[in-house]
């Protein structure tokens, strides 16, 4: 009987997805989970015989070492402020500590060929580089999660994400909105993770097994919609019509232009609004369903409800929500 990955480090395991990767891991009852968190953090954990926390100083290389020493996989989470080199120097720490397999801090619409033309973007292109200080260690693999861009998160933070301003009611659409891409919801890339790591390292009869994603991607979604789909959804879950908004529409490739420029004069927002603007394009990228087979039914991850994740999405546009990966 083939082996079975048990020991599983986790980075940001209080963050958005990290939160919802460790929730689905420890539901499993399949694995011993370490979250390695800042030695100042005041973070707390849900109480579980399979969780261990470490206290890490991220300056100190061993530091992580330690942390991770023993450990069969590590997942990365990483705030997006955190420091541009934390992530090699984690990548090589793993090494160090004898860690084989990775889910590095990438979280995308495809890699090498089902990337198409991504890799030539400013902003979709630079993800490639994630991966890229995977392949350049020795000794240690990585499976990528694919999984688009995040639902209930895009659609409330507002225009420059999905189009949408829930509170102001207003939505810009790219070209006409019907175009489709995949997204997903945090719960289902957590149980996609928790999934994965619950298969068996080599194939057992013609089952799926860990080393089927080996260097490769992971595929999964939710759902695959478009901007009118969305508009649709949110008429259903707030009992409104078309006439209560205000829709605009915008050429997606000149959206993609205003973000950059909007970025290179130093407005943050910009790049949000450019890589968005991306996923659309007529190109396809962010349709990466279409055409091939997501790894959802090998995986075993049910068919979510899009009024559900849309209601999800009003719920967070009505608070104070602070983005934390």
């Amino acid at each position: 009987m083939s082996s079975y990955i048990r020991n599983v480090a986790l980075i940001g395991g209080t963050g958005s997805l990290g939160s919802h990767i460790l929730k689905h891991l420890l539901a499993t009852g399949k694995h011993n989970v370490t979250v390695l968190t800042r030695t100042q953090s005041k973070a707390t954990f849900p109480t579980n015989p399979n969780l261990k926390i470490a206290k890490v100083d991220y300056s100190s290389e061993q530091s992580i070492v330690e942390a991770l020493r023993g450990n069969d996989f590590l997942a990365i989470t990483l705030n997006s402020q955190a420091p541009r080199t934390l992530h090699s120097e984690i990548i090589n720490a793993a090494k160090k500590a004898g860690v084989p397999t990775v889910l590095p801090n990438y979280f995308g619409f495809g890699i090498r060929e089902r990337a198409g033309n991504l890799a030539s973007c400013p902003i979709m292109g630079s993800f490639s580089k994630i991966l890229k200080e995977v392949e350049d260690v020795e000794g240690v693999d990585y499976i990528a999660l694919v999984c688009g861009f995040w639902y209930e998160f895009s659609l409330s933070l507002g225009e420059q994400w999905y189009g949408f301003d829930l509170k102001k009611r207003t939505v810009t659409f790219y070209d006409d909105g019907t175009r489709k891409i995949n997204t997903s919801t945090w719960d289902q890339c957590g149980r996609a993770v928790a999934a994965l790591l619950s298969l068996p390292l080599t194939k057992e009869g013609g089952n799926a097994a860990i080393q089927d994603y080996l260097n490769n991607g992971l595929y999964i979604a939710s759902f695959l919609v478009s901007q009118r789909d969305m508009l649709d959804s949110l008429n259903r879950v707030l009992g409104t019509t078309d006439a209560d908004w205000k829709i605009s529409y915008e050429p997606v490739e000149e959206r993609h232009r205003k973000g950059l420029e909007e970025l290179g004069s130093g407005n943050g927002l910009g790049f949000v609004k450019a890589m968005y603007a991306r996923g659309f394009f007529a190109s396809g990228e962010g349709d990466y369903q279409t055409g091939h087979v997501l790894d959802n039914e090998k995986l075993g991850l049910p068919k979510e409800d899009l009024d559900e994740a849309t209601r999800r999405a009003v719920a967070m546009s009505q608070k104070s929500f602070e983005y934390e990966v």
